[in-house]
């Protein structure tokens, strides 16, 4: 059976997806506010960190940003990129599927333009279609890694069926989905096949879309009591705060599932970002895990 591993040809040593990545999706051109929001630096920081991993999309309509960062350091990345999602500009908020042949040629053709690169090292196909089967988008997606164009194939927005079948087809490297300790549905059905299968889960949104960054408010109904009470306590004893607490419990995964799991943070601030690469060296105990385990978010 193909592996993850035999898969993947990514040029970057042993370990290419490194601890920790970087999420790209909020990085946008002229939010700077000195040094620190710099968009440029923050990938910057993340590089100097240590952290490989380079996350973004063609949704994120920030490629040409991604590329001009890491011009002169590509050989330190590990760049990926997603395409499938097509804005309703006329909708907020809404998106259709595309993933035929056709337009994986077109996406794949765009994205590398924009981002200024010869390769892509990890290519997802965003979301799954109701309309195309997921054979017929691998496929095309397999063409482009025996044309040199991408490196490895991913997934995201997926159903483990999907996952088992686009995996028969050509091996996935990667499965890209949410997980955070207000969002654990990964947990339910996807992680067995991920764990059969070899496949790295690359987690994005570990903070719960910054919601466990957040101090405590009387307002907040997303996040149950117990689990802010939780974290604020872990966090306390640990000299740390709950934010970092929550991501630490993220890379405590692969220990408690027994799949490789890459955590995935996204901010546009260098000082949040190395508090999120120290998450990283965070040692739960098990009586913090087992605590935090127990809990889930407000409904």
């Amino acid at each position: 059976m193909p592996t993850a591993e035999t898969g993947t040809r990514l040029s970057m040593g042993r370990d290419p997806f490194g601890r920790q990545g970087f999420g790209a999706m909020r990085l946008r051109d002229g939010t700077a506010d000195g040094t620190d929001r710099d968009p440029v630096a923050v990938v910057h920081a993340a590089l100097d960190a240590g952290v490989t991993m380079v996350d973004t999309a063609d949704a994120y309509r920030n490629e040409e940003l991604v590329g001009r960062a890491i011009r002169g350091r590509r050989d330190e990345v590990l760049l990926a990129s997603k395409f499938g999602l097509v804005w309703r500009d006329e909708l907020a908020g809404g998106f259709d599927v595309r993933a035929d042949r056709s337009y994986v040629r077109q996406a794949s053709e765009a994205s590398l333009r924009r981002l200024g690169v010869d390769v892509i090292d990890l290519y997802y196909l965003h979301h799954r279609s109701e309309k195309v089967p997921i054979e017929e988008t691998v496929e095309a997606m397999a063409e482009l890694v025996n044309q040199g164009k991408v490196r490895a194939l991913g997934l995201s927005n997926v159903t483990a069926d999907d996952l088992r079948r686009a995996h028969a087809v050509h091996p996935i490297a990667a499965l890209q989905e949410q997980w955070s300790l207000v969002q654990r549905d990964i947990e339910q059905e996807l992680l067995p096949t991920v764990a059969d299968l070899g496949v790295v889960v690359v987690a994005h949104s570990p903070n719960g879309h910054g919601l466990l960054h957040q101090p405590p408010s009387t307002a907040d109904e997303q996040v149950a009591s117990g689990l802010r009470a939780a974290l604020g306590e872990i966090a306390s004893r640990h000299d740390t705060t709950s934010g970092q607490v929550a991501l630490a419990w993220v890379h405590h995964r692969q220990q408690a599932h027994g799949v490789p799991v890459i955590p995935i943070p996204g901010t546009t601030s260098v000082r949040h970002l190395r508090s999120n690469v120290a998450a990283a060296d965070l040692g739960l105990s098990d009586d913090d895990l087992r605590r935090l385990d127990t809990l889930r978010a407000a409904s």
